[in-house]
């Protein structure tokens, strides 16, 4: 079943019994091009097969862990993190075969385009991205090309606009060219693409500060923005936050939450905190227009915490079982 076949018979998305699901679709675009919802494309957030949490318990299917990881995290829909991609193939290879086989099992795939050049300028655990600026356009023209007209949900960039700090003006100017430029490609090669900048979380940059910031990124060619990525503030801190940040932009943009880990909230911590818990599921509506597991539960955040000798990225079964109990 494609993502374009008629949708009247499609089972029911997940979403809050507290809030409107969302279904709004954008303006028109411009002749030629497909314009819809994403969601009314597609039915049911994709889940990754090749997921590192997955990939994991499929390799240690006889470990104690493996059955709560499987039906806890593995089994869940989680974003697919998309950098520099390896020798022998291409970021837009990559999307597209990512994008292809949601489309193919008529479901809405969450990606992330994380290879901005000096990302995590500031936490350093996640450090590289592209080699320039011109290499960066060139990667995410191609991200974004690849996806064309298939739906799909793309948050752009993690930490790009809480890192200032480390920042120099010039490099700030450099990397909201680089922002907008990748608002702009998914605008235009990606009309059924909801693609949202980060905005950081509710303990981070002020929410005033943080819409001057995203307007100089481009949020005006964006779907909307996406906050607590990667982070633990609960469900609650993060709307409020981000309904300042909408107040403080004076336009009514769509807002997503990860809510992979922040069942137990913020402990102040960022690097592997102890006694953090998965949050709500995946989902359309509850607060935001969706809330969304963007950091796959049980991949470190660095070698730190309670995972002192597990790099940034790599899946950990002691964080993903300590995120099920909440330990």
């Amino acid at each position: 079943m494609t993502a374009f076949a008629d949708n009247a018979s499609r089972p029911s998305w997940p979403h809050s019994t507290a809030t409107a699901t969302a279904t709004a679709a954008a303006a028109p675009a411009s002749a030629g091009k497909l314009l819809a919802s994403p969601i009314d494309l597609t039915s049911g957030f994709y889940v990754n097969p090749s997921s590192t949490p997955k990939a994991w318990v499929n390799a240690n299917g006889g470990d104690s862990r493996a059955a709560t990881i499987n039906t806890n995290i593995a089994s869940k829909p989680t974003a697919k993190w998309f950098g520099n991609p390896p020798s022998g193939t291409t970021i837009g290879a990559m999307v597209g075969a990512y994008v292809g086989a949601a489309d193919g099992a008529d479901k809405l795939p969450v990606l992330v385009a994380y290879n901005l050049p000096g990302r995590d300028a500031c936490g350093g655990h996640s450090g590289g991205g592209a080699g320039s600026p011109a290499a960066y356009r060139t990667w995410i023209s191609a991200f974004a090309d690849s996806i064309g007209t298939r739906p799909a949900v793309v948050v752009i960039e993690p930490d790009a606009l809480g890192d200032f700090e480390c920042m120099t003006a010039a490099q700030i100017t450099e990397r909201n060219g680089m922002l907008a430029f990748a608002t702009q490609q998914f605008k235009d090669r990606a009309p059924n693409t909801w693609a949202y900048l980060d905005a950081g979380n509710a303990g981070w940059v002020p929410a005033a500060t943080m819409a001057q910031r995203l307007q100089g990124a481009g949020i005006a060619n964006a779907r909307g923005f996406a906050v607590n990525v990667s982070n633990y503030y609960t469900t609650s801190a993060s709307v409020t936050y981000a309904n300042n940040v909408r107040n403080s932009l004076g336009t009514a943009k769509p807002f997503v939450i990860d809510t992979s880990r922040n069942g137990n909230g913020s402990s102040g911590e960022w690097c592997n905190p102890a006694g953090r818990k998965l949050g709500t599921s995946p989902q359309t509506g509850g607060g935001a227009e969706m809330l969304l597991w963007i950091k796959v539960p049980g991949n470190s955040d660095g070698p730190c915490g309670i995972a002192p000798s597990t790099p940034a990225g790599q899946f950990n079964p002691d964080l993903a079982v300590r995120l099920i109990n909440g330990t």
